[in-house]
């Protein structure tokens, strides 16, 4: 009887100290809490002393909206390259971008190692045609210097007039000068996807450019009508393609995987920010062996897809690494119409590989060629030369491909072989 009083007792003590143990952690976890309210509100009143003094002492009058609107595009660029404050006429001019239309020469910049850097030139753009170049870094806008300038105001000197000049001048690191540039802005028209056909009997080709709403279904359509034609294997062009919307990723890589496959993962500070996406398509296409090209100017969604098919061994990835842009940024609009866009996590792939900083690193390296610039006079003659020895034998549809052939670059040619030899091996 005393035996069992004994171990009521100890029980008891025992749960009396895991409460009181636990009244402790709460108290601490109080006091924790109410120190940084306590600290922020310290800050906060030195923000406070500070616009104070400038609107009493500064030798010009300022209003108290500039002096707010300034601290806050100080604060949000203090916390990384993506992070930005935007005043209602940048947010704008962020909304007619994701339109699809809108006046400037036609590149993606980040702030890479602070300096202005070229994530890629969008096809057929008056940039992209004066020879401008992923990895390119902006060092003067119309002779100023891009030190220090943030990314919203280089967009806002780089955009301008349909018909307008601007003078930018670039560091290649490639090529280890400075290179100057006078391109004319225009309307920038921006389709998802550029090209779409077939490159030589059973292989099929598609450019993907950009990750717009109406991507998914253009390249639905695109599918449909290579398959129809015996497509055997494909090749997936997402080079120079700078990303896009997020769900649009998960869509077009869902497009090629088995439903219910996690395509990218995201992880933030909070446990809202941790999520999974997931293939959600029944019409997939899977029968074919793809590769992927990607090169420094992937970014963002492009990164998202080619390193998802990379995991799954879906397809077969070439060119070049990545630009390694893996971060979310999410939009908050504010009450007088001004925004703050804050990054708030970063993808990883299926496997968990973080993108952020690091890029997909291909699974065939294969550098870009430039093609040698020949004498126009040669060229004409090497022309006339070979249509006069040319077999009259041949079909439409052989000269045809012929000349399509010509037009490939050395990775696309490379990519060719790769799905030949994976559609010879399967077949035999």
């Amino acid at each position: 009887m005393k035996k069992r009083i004994v171990i009521l007792l100890i029980i008891a003590s025992f749960a009396i100290g895991v409460a009181a143990h636990n009244i402790s952690f709460a108290e601490k976890q109080e006091q924790l809490q109410k120190q940084k309210t306590d600290d922020l509100y310290k800050e906060l009143e030195l923000f406070s002393d500070a616009v104070s003094i400038i609107r009493a002492d500064y030798v010009e009058d300022k209003k108290s909206k500039d002096l707010i609107y300034g601290a806050l595009k100080g604060m949000l660029a203090s916390l990384d390259p993506y992070s930005q404050f935007m005043d209602p006429d940048m947010y704008s001019e962020m909304k007619v971008e994701t339109e699809g239309e809108f006046g400037g020469i036609g590149i993606e910049i980040t702030i890479k190692d602070d300096l202005l850097t070229i994530i890629s030139p969008i096809d057929d753009t008056p940039a992209y045609k004066a020879g401008l170049k992923a990895g390119d870094k902006i060092v003067k806008i119309e002779g100023d210097t891009t030190k220090d300038l943030t990314l919203i105001d280089a967009v806002k000197k780089l955009r301008g007039k349909p018909g307008t000049d601007v003078n930018i001048i670039v560091l290649r690191e490639s090529e280890k000068k400075l290179l100057e540039f006078k391109i004319t802005r225009a309307i920038i028209k921006i389709a998802s996807i550029k090209k779409a056909e077939m490159i030589e009997p059973g292989i099929g080709y598609i450019r993907l450019s950009e990750f717009q709403e109406n991507t998914p279904k253009d390249l639905a359509e695109a599918l449909k009508k290579l398959e129809a034609t015996g497509l055997k294997g494909l090749v997936l062009d997402l080079r120079n393609n700078p990303g896009g919307l997020l769900d649009v990723a998960v869509d077009v890589g869902g497009k090629f995987l088995e439903e219910g496959k996690v395509v990218v993962s995201t992880k933030g500070r909070i446990e809202s920010q941790n999520l999974e996406f997931k293939s959600r398509n029944n019409n997939n296409h899977l029968k074919y062996p793809m590769v992927v090209m990607i090169n420094g100017g992937s970014a963002s969604a492009s990164e998202i897809v080619a390193g998802a098919l990379q995991d799954y061994k879906r397809a077969i990835l070439l060119g070049t690494k990545s630009f390694g842009k893996g971060s979310v940024q999410t939009v908050v609009p504010m009450l007088d119409g001004s925004a703050i866009r804050l990054t708030t996590s970063k993808y990883y792939t299926p496997k968990g590989r973080s993108i952020h900083g690091l890029g997909i690193v291909p699974d065939i390296i294969v550098e870009y060629e430039e093609r040698p610039v020949k004498d126009k006079e040669l060229d004409k003659e090497a022309a006339l030369l070979e249509k006069l020895i040319e077999d009259k034998e041949k079909t439409e549809q052989e000269k045809a491909d012929e000349k399509n052939k010509k037009e490939l670059d050395n990775q696309i040619l490379r990519a060719v072989d790769v799905l030949k030899g994976i559609v010879i091996y399967s077949e035999r």
